[in-house]
């Protein structure tokens, strides 16, 4: 009974030992899904949090470890999509942005990158998700529509209108010249 429990033991120290490698080999770009997705660094936080501590219970569980960061991706997915299915209308849109959450950059970009956030803040909820996931994450329509419970159509046409509204912002047409780099910049 003793060696039993000395095993289970060392497979527990060693599922964390696997998880927490992996966490730290990865925590950037998961921070950056996160982020993407909540458009909020604090709700970012928590969001990946969240899913780690989902991925981490079900670490035995995933048997191809090499599927782990799309295991983690539509977890964050399909919590942050719960989130904002359950959140009540308390915020509603205003013509003035707030500021800025902090003096730091933690996307490491330019004045570019954050118009093209701010941007970003002022889309509905679900048109940011759609983007994030479409240039982002790299899915496709149909993975956009599954991951959404919506159809392929409506995928279609919402992520047409949100590329539109980008392209007819102020914000980001201030310097017409750099309009089509600075929306490249958005996608790539």
């Amino acid at each position: 009974m003793k060696g039993g429990r000395t095993g289970g033991a060392r497979r527990e120290g060693a599922t964390e030992a696997e998880f927490t490698a992996y966490v730290r080999e990865r925590r950037a770009s998961l921070y950056a899904t996160a982020y993407h997705l909540t458009g909020d660094r604090f709700e970012a936080e928590d969001l990946l949090q969240s899913a780690l501590l989902s991925t981490y219970r079900a670490w035995d569980r995933i048997s191809d470890k090499a599927a782990v960061g799309g295991y983690l991706r539509r977890t964050m997915t399909n919590l942050h999509i719960s989130a904002w299915r359950r959140r009540k209308l308390s915020e509603y849109p205003t013509e003035e942005l707030p500021e800025a959450p902090g003096e730091q950059d933690t996307m490491r970009g330019t004045e570019l990158r954050t118009v093209l956030w701010q941007a970003l803040a002022r889309l509905p909820e679900q048109q940011r998700t759609m983007l994030v996931l479409r240039y982002y994450e790299g899915q496709t329509d149909p993975e956009i529509a599954e991951t959404l419970n919506i159809s392929v159509g409506t995928v279609k046409s919402s992520i047409w209108r949100t590329l539109r509204r980008l392209r007819e912002d102020r914000a980001l047409s201030l310097g017409q010249d750099q309009e089509e780099e600075s929306f490249g910049e958005l996608v790539a």
